[in-house]
């Protein structure tokens, strides 16, 4: 299982999705995209949106904080990380 979350170094819900993953012990790779064009360029072109953080589980793009936190709420995200 692989996670990937593009972020900004300002970013509240940015620091809030890390910290969800870190408690879980769950490694991922993170991606900063506040002075990096190309890569705020890949996201807009993997997602449509510009806005951090955007959460890929397994190279699924599942959305940004306010969907992590509902898969949490609901179960799901610990099976989707198991898988």
């Amino acid at each position: 299982m692989k996670v990937k979350i593009y972020t900004t170094t300002y970013c509240g819900y940015c620091k809030r999705a890390k910290e969800l993953f870190r408690s879980k012990g769950i490694e991922f790779e993170e991606i900063d995209v506040t002075n990096d064009e190309g890569q705020r360029k890949k996201l807009v072109d993997l997602t449509g949106k510009r806005t951090v953080p955007q959460i890929f589980i397994n190279e699924k793009g599942i959305g940004g904080y306010d969907d992590l936190a509902l898969l949490e709420e609901s179960g799901e995200l610990d099976k989707l990380l198991k898988s």
